[in-house]
This record gives structure tokens, sequence and C-alpha cells, in this order.
């Protein structure tokens, strides 16, 4: 289990308790890699075309039912998401993306993937142990699809999506919005975090409290114009859900342990975050 650590938020604690929403702990986030490994390729067009060829290998494994090779394909969220996916149902495998855009970071050892069949969705694949593996996706698309850009981005937007992961922690452990982080109406991480809040109803008399941790990774953000960036971060939320005192089994069982959900957001300096694609699944 991941130590728990409660983050102070504008000099309040963000943990309710009694008050109809969850108690939401926020986990120290972990320490952000300082740099891409010096071995990191960076990637062309040509590159990112040739892997993204990987998702054929694994249409292959989902088709064998061959959950150790989906585990060999995959890294960071998927191998936990796919994984599970795998082991769980062994059929009806995922549909087979095709007609990609790529989204090629300066840095190398990354790089994102928007299909556009047979609907649009996001890929992360990232280069681990001198191989390159699915880190992420599908991350099915909502909203207007950026494109990719090569333009040099203002530094304060930039400084804004290197802090897009620690935002959506704030926000989704800050039920009272005392933080000031904030999303628009129909934005899924608000109603992910109404989800959150409304938990403990829903499984009264139990006990219920919700962490919410950060996936370790480096940032990884692209430019979509001078004043717009595309960030891809992960979270995991971890339910410990207990009887009410003098009550040996749950009244209503909440049926999970743990997720992992993956956002990709447009950060830009005029609407500030706003999320355009999103994966979740058991942990």
């Amino acid at each position: 289990m991941p130590l728990r650590l409660l983050v102070l938020l504008a000099g309040l604690s963000v943990v309710v308790a009694g008050c109809g929403t969850a108690n939401v702990a926020t986990v120290l986030p972990p320490e952000e890699s300082a740099s891409t490994p010096a071995s990191a390729h960076t990637v062309d067009a040509n590159a990112a075309g040739g892997t993204f060829q990987l998702l054929g290998d694994l249409d292959q494994a989902w088709k064998r039912r061959d959950c150790a090779a989906v585990a060999e394909l995959t890294t960071w969220a998927e191998k936990t998401l796919g994984g599970r996916a795998c082991e769980a149902t062994r059929n009806d495998r995922p549909a087979l993306y095709s007609d990609p855009v790529f989204f090629l970071p300066p840095e190398g050892g990354w790089f994102a993937a928007l299909a556009r069949k047979p609907s649009p969705a996001y890929f992360l694949f990232l280069e681990e142990g001198d191989r390159w593996r699915l880190a992420a996706g599908p991350i099915a698309a909502r909203g207007r699809v950026p494109e990719p850009s090569t333009a040099t981005t203002d530094p304060a937007v930039a400084a804004q999506a290197r802090v897009v992961a620690q935002s959506h922690l704030t926000y989704l452990t800050d039920p009272a919005g005392v933080a000031g982080v904030r999303f628009a109406s129909g934005d899924p991480v608000r109603g992910l975090r109404d989800e959150l809040n409304g938990l403990p109803a829903k499984v009264r008399p139990d006990r219920l409290d919700v962490d919410v941790e950060r996936l370790e990774q480096p940032t990884m953000a692209l430019p979509l114009s001078s004043d717009s960036m595309l960030v891809f971060d992960g979270l995991r939320l971890v339910y410990r859900q207990r009887p009410k005192a003098g009550r040996t089994s749950l009244a209503h069982p909440l049926g999970r342990d743990a997720e992992i959900v993956v956002l990709a957001s447009v950060v830009s300096a005029e609407n500030g975050v706003t999320t355009v694609g999103v994966r979740r699944g058991p942990a």
C-alpha cells in the first residue's frame, strides 16, 4: 500500500467527514523523472508509424487470449488496465484502431497518437527497456480534436502544463473548493469529483474513504499552438470501505477497490485546463 500523507491546501485540511462527501485523502505525489534517459530515441513520423503497428500485435495477443503477451506489450497505466481487462474477459478484444496522426515531443522516449478510426482515440507510447510499449489507450477523445504543431508555446502556458497532474489531484481532494482550482460545467473531472463526493450516501451506513494518487510519470505535454498544449497524466483512486461500528459485514458493497483514470487535457491561456479524453478502469 502506498504511504498516505495528508496534504494541507490553502492552510486547510481537505479531508471532509460527516458532511455528505467522501473522506478524500491526497497522497503526496512521487518525484517526477528528472529527465529523459540518455538512451531514449527522438521519434520521427516514420518511427512513430512503425511503433503504432504495435496495436496490431496487441490485437493478435487479445485474439489468442494471451494475457502474458498483453502484459509484455504494455506499460504504465495500460499494463494494469489492459491486463485486468484481459484476465476478466478473455474475449471480445478491443477494436483495432487506424488512421493515426502523431504528436511528437522534442525530447524523445515517448509520443502520442490520435487514431481517427473507428472513432477518435488517443494512444500513448513509452520507450522502456529498449523497446516501445503501449502506455495508455484507447483514451476516448471528446470535443474538438486538436492538431499536432511544432509551435513554440508561451512559457507561462508551458509552466501551467507541467502542473496539470497536480491540479487534478488538488481538485479531486478539495470538495470545498478552497484551493481555487476550477473546471467548467460538463468537464469529466468535475463529474468525477461529484461522483466521489456522492459515494458515501450510496454506501451508507458503511463508511468510505477515497485516496487519490498520482501515477508516477514524467511530464507528458505537447504544443498545439503558441498558447495551448496537449497534456497526459494519470491518477489512481483507492476505495477503503468499512462496515459501520457494530457490524461485521458491508451493507452496500461498492464492488471496487481501486481504479486508474488516464486524462488527456488541453491547457490554454484563454480557457485554462479542459479535459479532451478519458480512460478509466479497475486497477
